[in-house]
């Protein structure tokens, strides 16, 4: 099959393509020879680059430079914080064998806590959201009264944008409710950044990664309060507070630190752009009056509630994964969901947390807008979409003729 002439990429919450003032800083730093942990003179050079990079960022996240802990991106910045944090506060109070946590999280945590509960003794309460993904303060109340009450629980997590359906969650009034009982809070910020305002002063654990804000893939961030004393997942050379050993990755660090600074600064204006074009497309894709449904809260112009650059969709009577690939012969790049779980022929475990029947849900489609999406691109998916639907259709009725 010949490829399209034109590529529509619409998958920026899975990664995005790198700015062209990150893989300027990221070059020129990659000229520059140097272990930031040496204490020579092209040691110290690299170390400058290091700090001078933390505080950039510490300074985009309201936050503390000492606070700023570079990791390989999410995943390992997630693990740290659950596991460690787990960890410290079991061995300091064993009465503590237990982590509430939201239902709709990314499996960078679900999984972790998942270990947690085989090999380590923990138990789980999981915080249920309404049916546009939303956590409510009451919930998380409710979650930690249960099971033994606050006393037992050792971390609140919950992620502050949702990746799949968009929905943002109140975090403020969250983690001000776990600190009413001095439990830490953890939140998942992943997505947030760039999109929505992100002040990670009012969390204790938070995450941030490179590569959805057009810097570099590999490295990202955990942003864990002074008082925070995970214990580490991995040991040797005791870099980052010795909570995450390892030769720091200079030119990745100053990429980061260029896009984390890009992100915030255009933060408000990328926002309104983003949202313009999502309304579009969630407007004409219910246009089209075939069966469309929109996941998660959405009000037209919202740049609070949901994130900007989330159009989630569920369609009747077809399959994601079919709707998926045959957009994608039409030059049109998007998801059924979180590109981690790609392939995996399950419906997902957020949108049957939100309460989403197992055939609809297994109708989702992902389209995640960011820098360089523009007016056409929300055009070419609308002309794709109704000869997509209608094929994706006809192959669901032949197999369930079948069954």
């Amino acid at each position: 099959m010949p490829l399209p002439d034109r590529l529509v990429y619409l998958d920026h919450a899975a990664t995005t393509p790198v700015l062209d003032e990150v893989v300027d800083v990221v070059t020129r730093t990659m000229q520059q020879v140097g272990n930031a942990s040496s204490l020579h003179t092209p040691g110290r050079a690299a170390r400058r680059v290091v700090e001078e990079s933390r505080e950039r960022i510490a300074e985009a996240l309201g936050v503390r430079p000492s606070e700023v802990l570079f990791t390989s991106g999410g995943t390992e910045s997630d693990n740290i914080a659950v596991k460690g944090t787990f960890a410290a506060r079991r061995t300091t109070d064993p009465r503590r064998d237990r982590l509430v946590v939201s239902s709709v999280e990314h499996h960078a945590v679900l999984d972790p806590v998942e270990h947690l509960v085989r090999t380590a003794g923990a138990r789980v309460t999981w915080v249920e959201p309404d049916g546009q993904g939303r956590v409510h303060p009451q919930a998380l109340r409710d979650a930690l009264d249960a099971d033994g009450g606050p006393g037992t629980v050792a971390l609140v997590s919950v992620m502050w944008a949702n990746n799949e359906v968009g929905t943002v969650q109140p975090v403020r009034e969250l983690a001000e409710l776990a600190r009413e009982h001095g439990i830490p809070f953890h939140s998942d910020a992943v997505q947030a950044l760039g999109q929505v305002p992100l002040d990670l002063s009012v969390v204790d654990l938070g995450v941030i990664t490179g590569h959805k804000i057009g810097g570099p893939l590999g490295v990202g961030a955990l942003v864990a309060g002074r008082d925070q004393s995970p214990v580490p997942l991995t040991h040797g050379g005791g870099q980052e507070r010795k909570l995450r050993s390892g030769t720091l990755d200079t030119p990745g660090i100053a990429g980061l630190a260029e896009a984390v600074a890009h992100a915030a600064a255009e933060q408000a204006s990328h926002a309104r752009h983003l949202a313009a074009l999502r309304d579009r497309l969630i407007e004409g894709a219910l246009a089209l009056d075939d069966g469309i449904s929109v996941s998660g809260t959405w009000t037209p112009g919202d740049v609070t509630d949901r994130l900007p650059g989330n159009v989630h969709l569920r369609v009747a009577d077809a399959e994601g994964d079919s709707l998926l690939y045959l957009l994608d012969a039409a030059g049109i790049a998007c998801s059924t969901g979180s590109a981690c779980q790609a392939g995996v022929p399950r419906p997902s475990h957020v949108l049957l947390a939100m309460g989403v029947p197992e055939r609809e849900a297994r109708g989702a489609l992902r389209f995640t807008l960011g820098h360089g999406s523009e007016q056409a691109d929300v055009d070419a998916v609308l002309a794709a979409l109704p000869p997509a639907l209608e094929r994706a259709r006809r192959a669901h009725a032949a197999s369930r003729s079948r069954a």
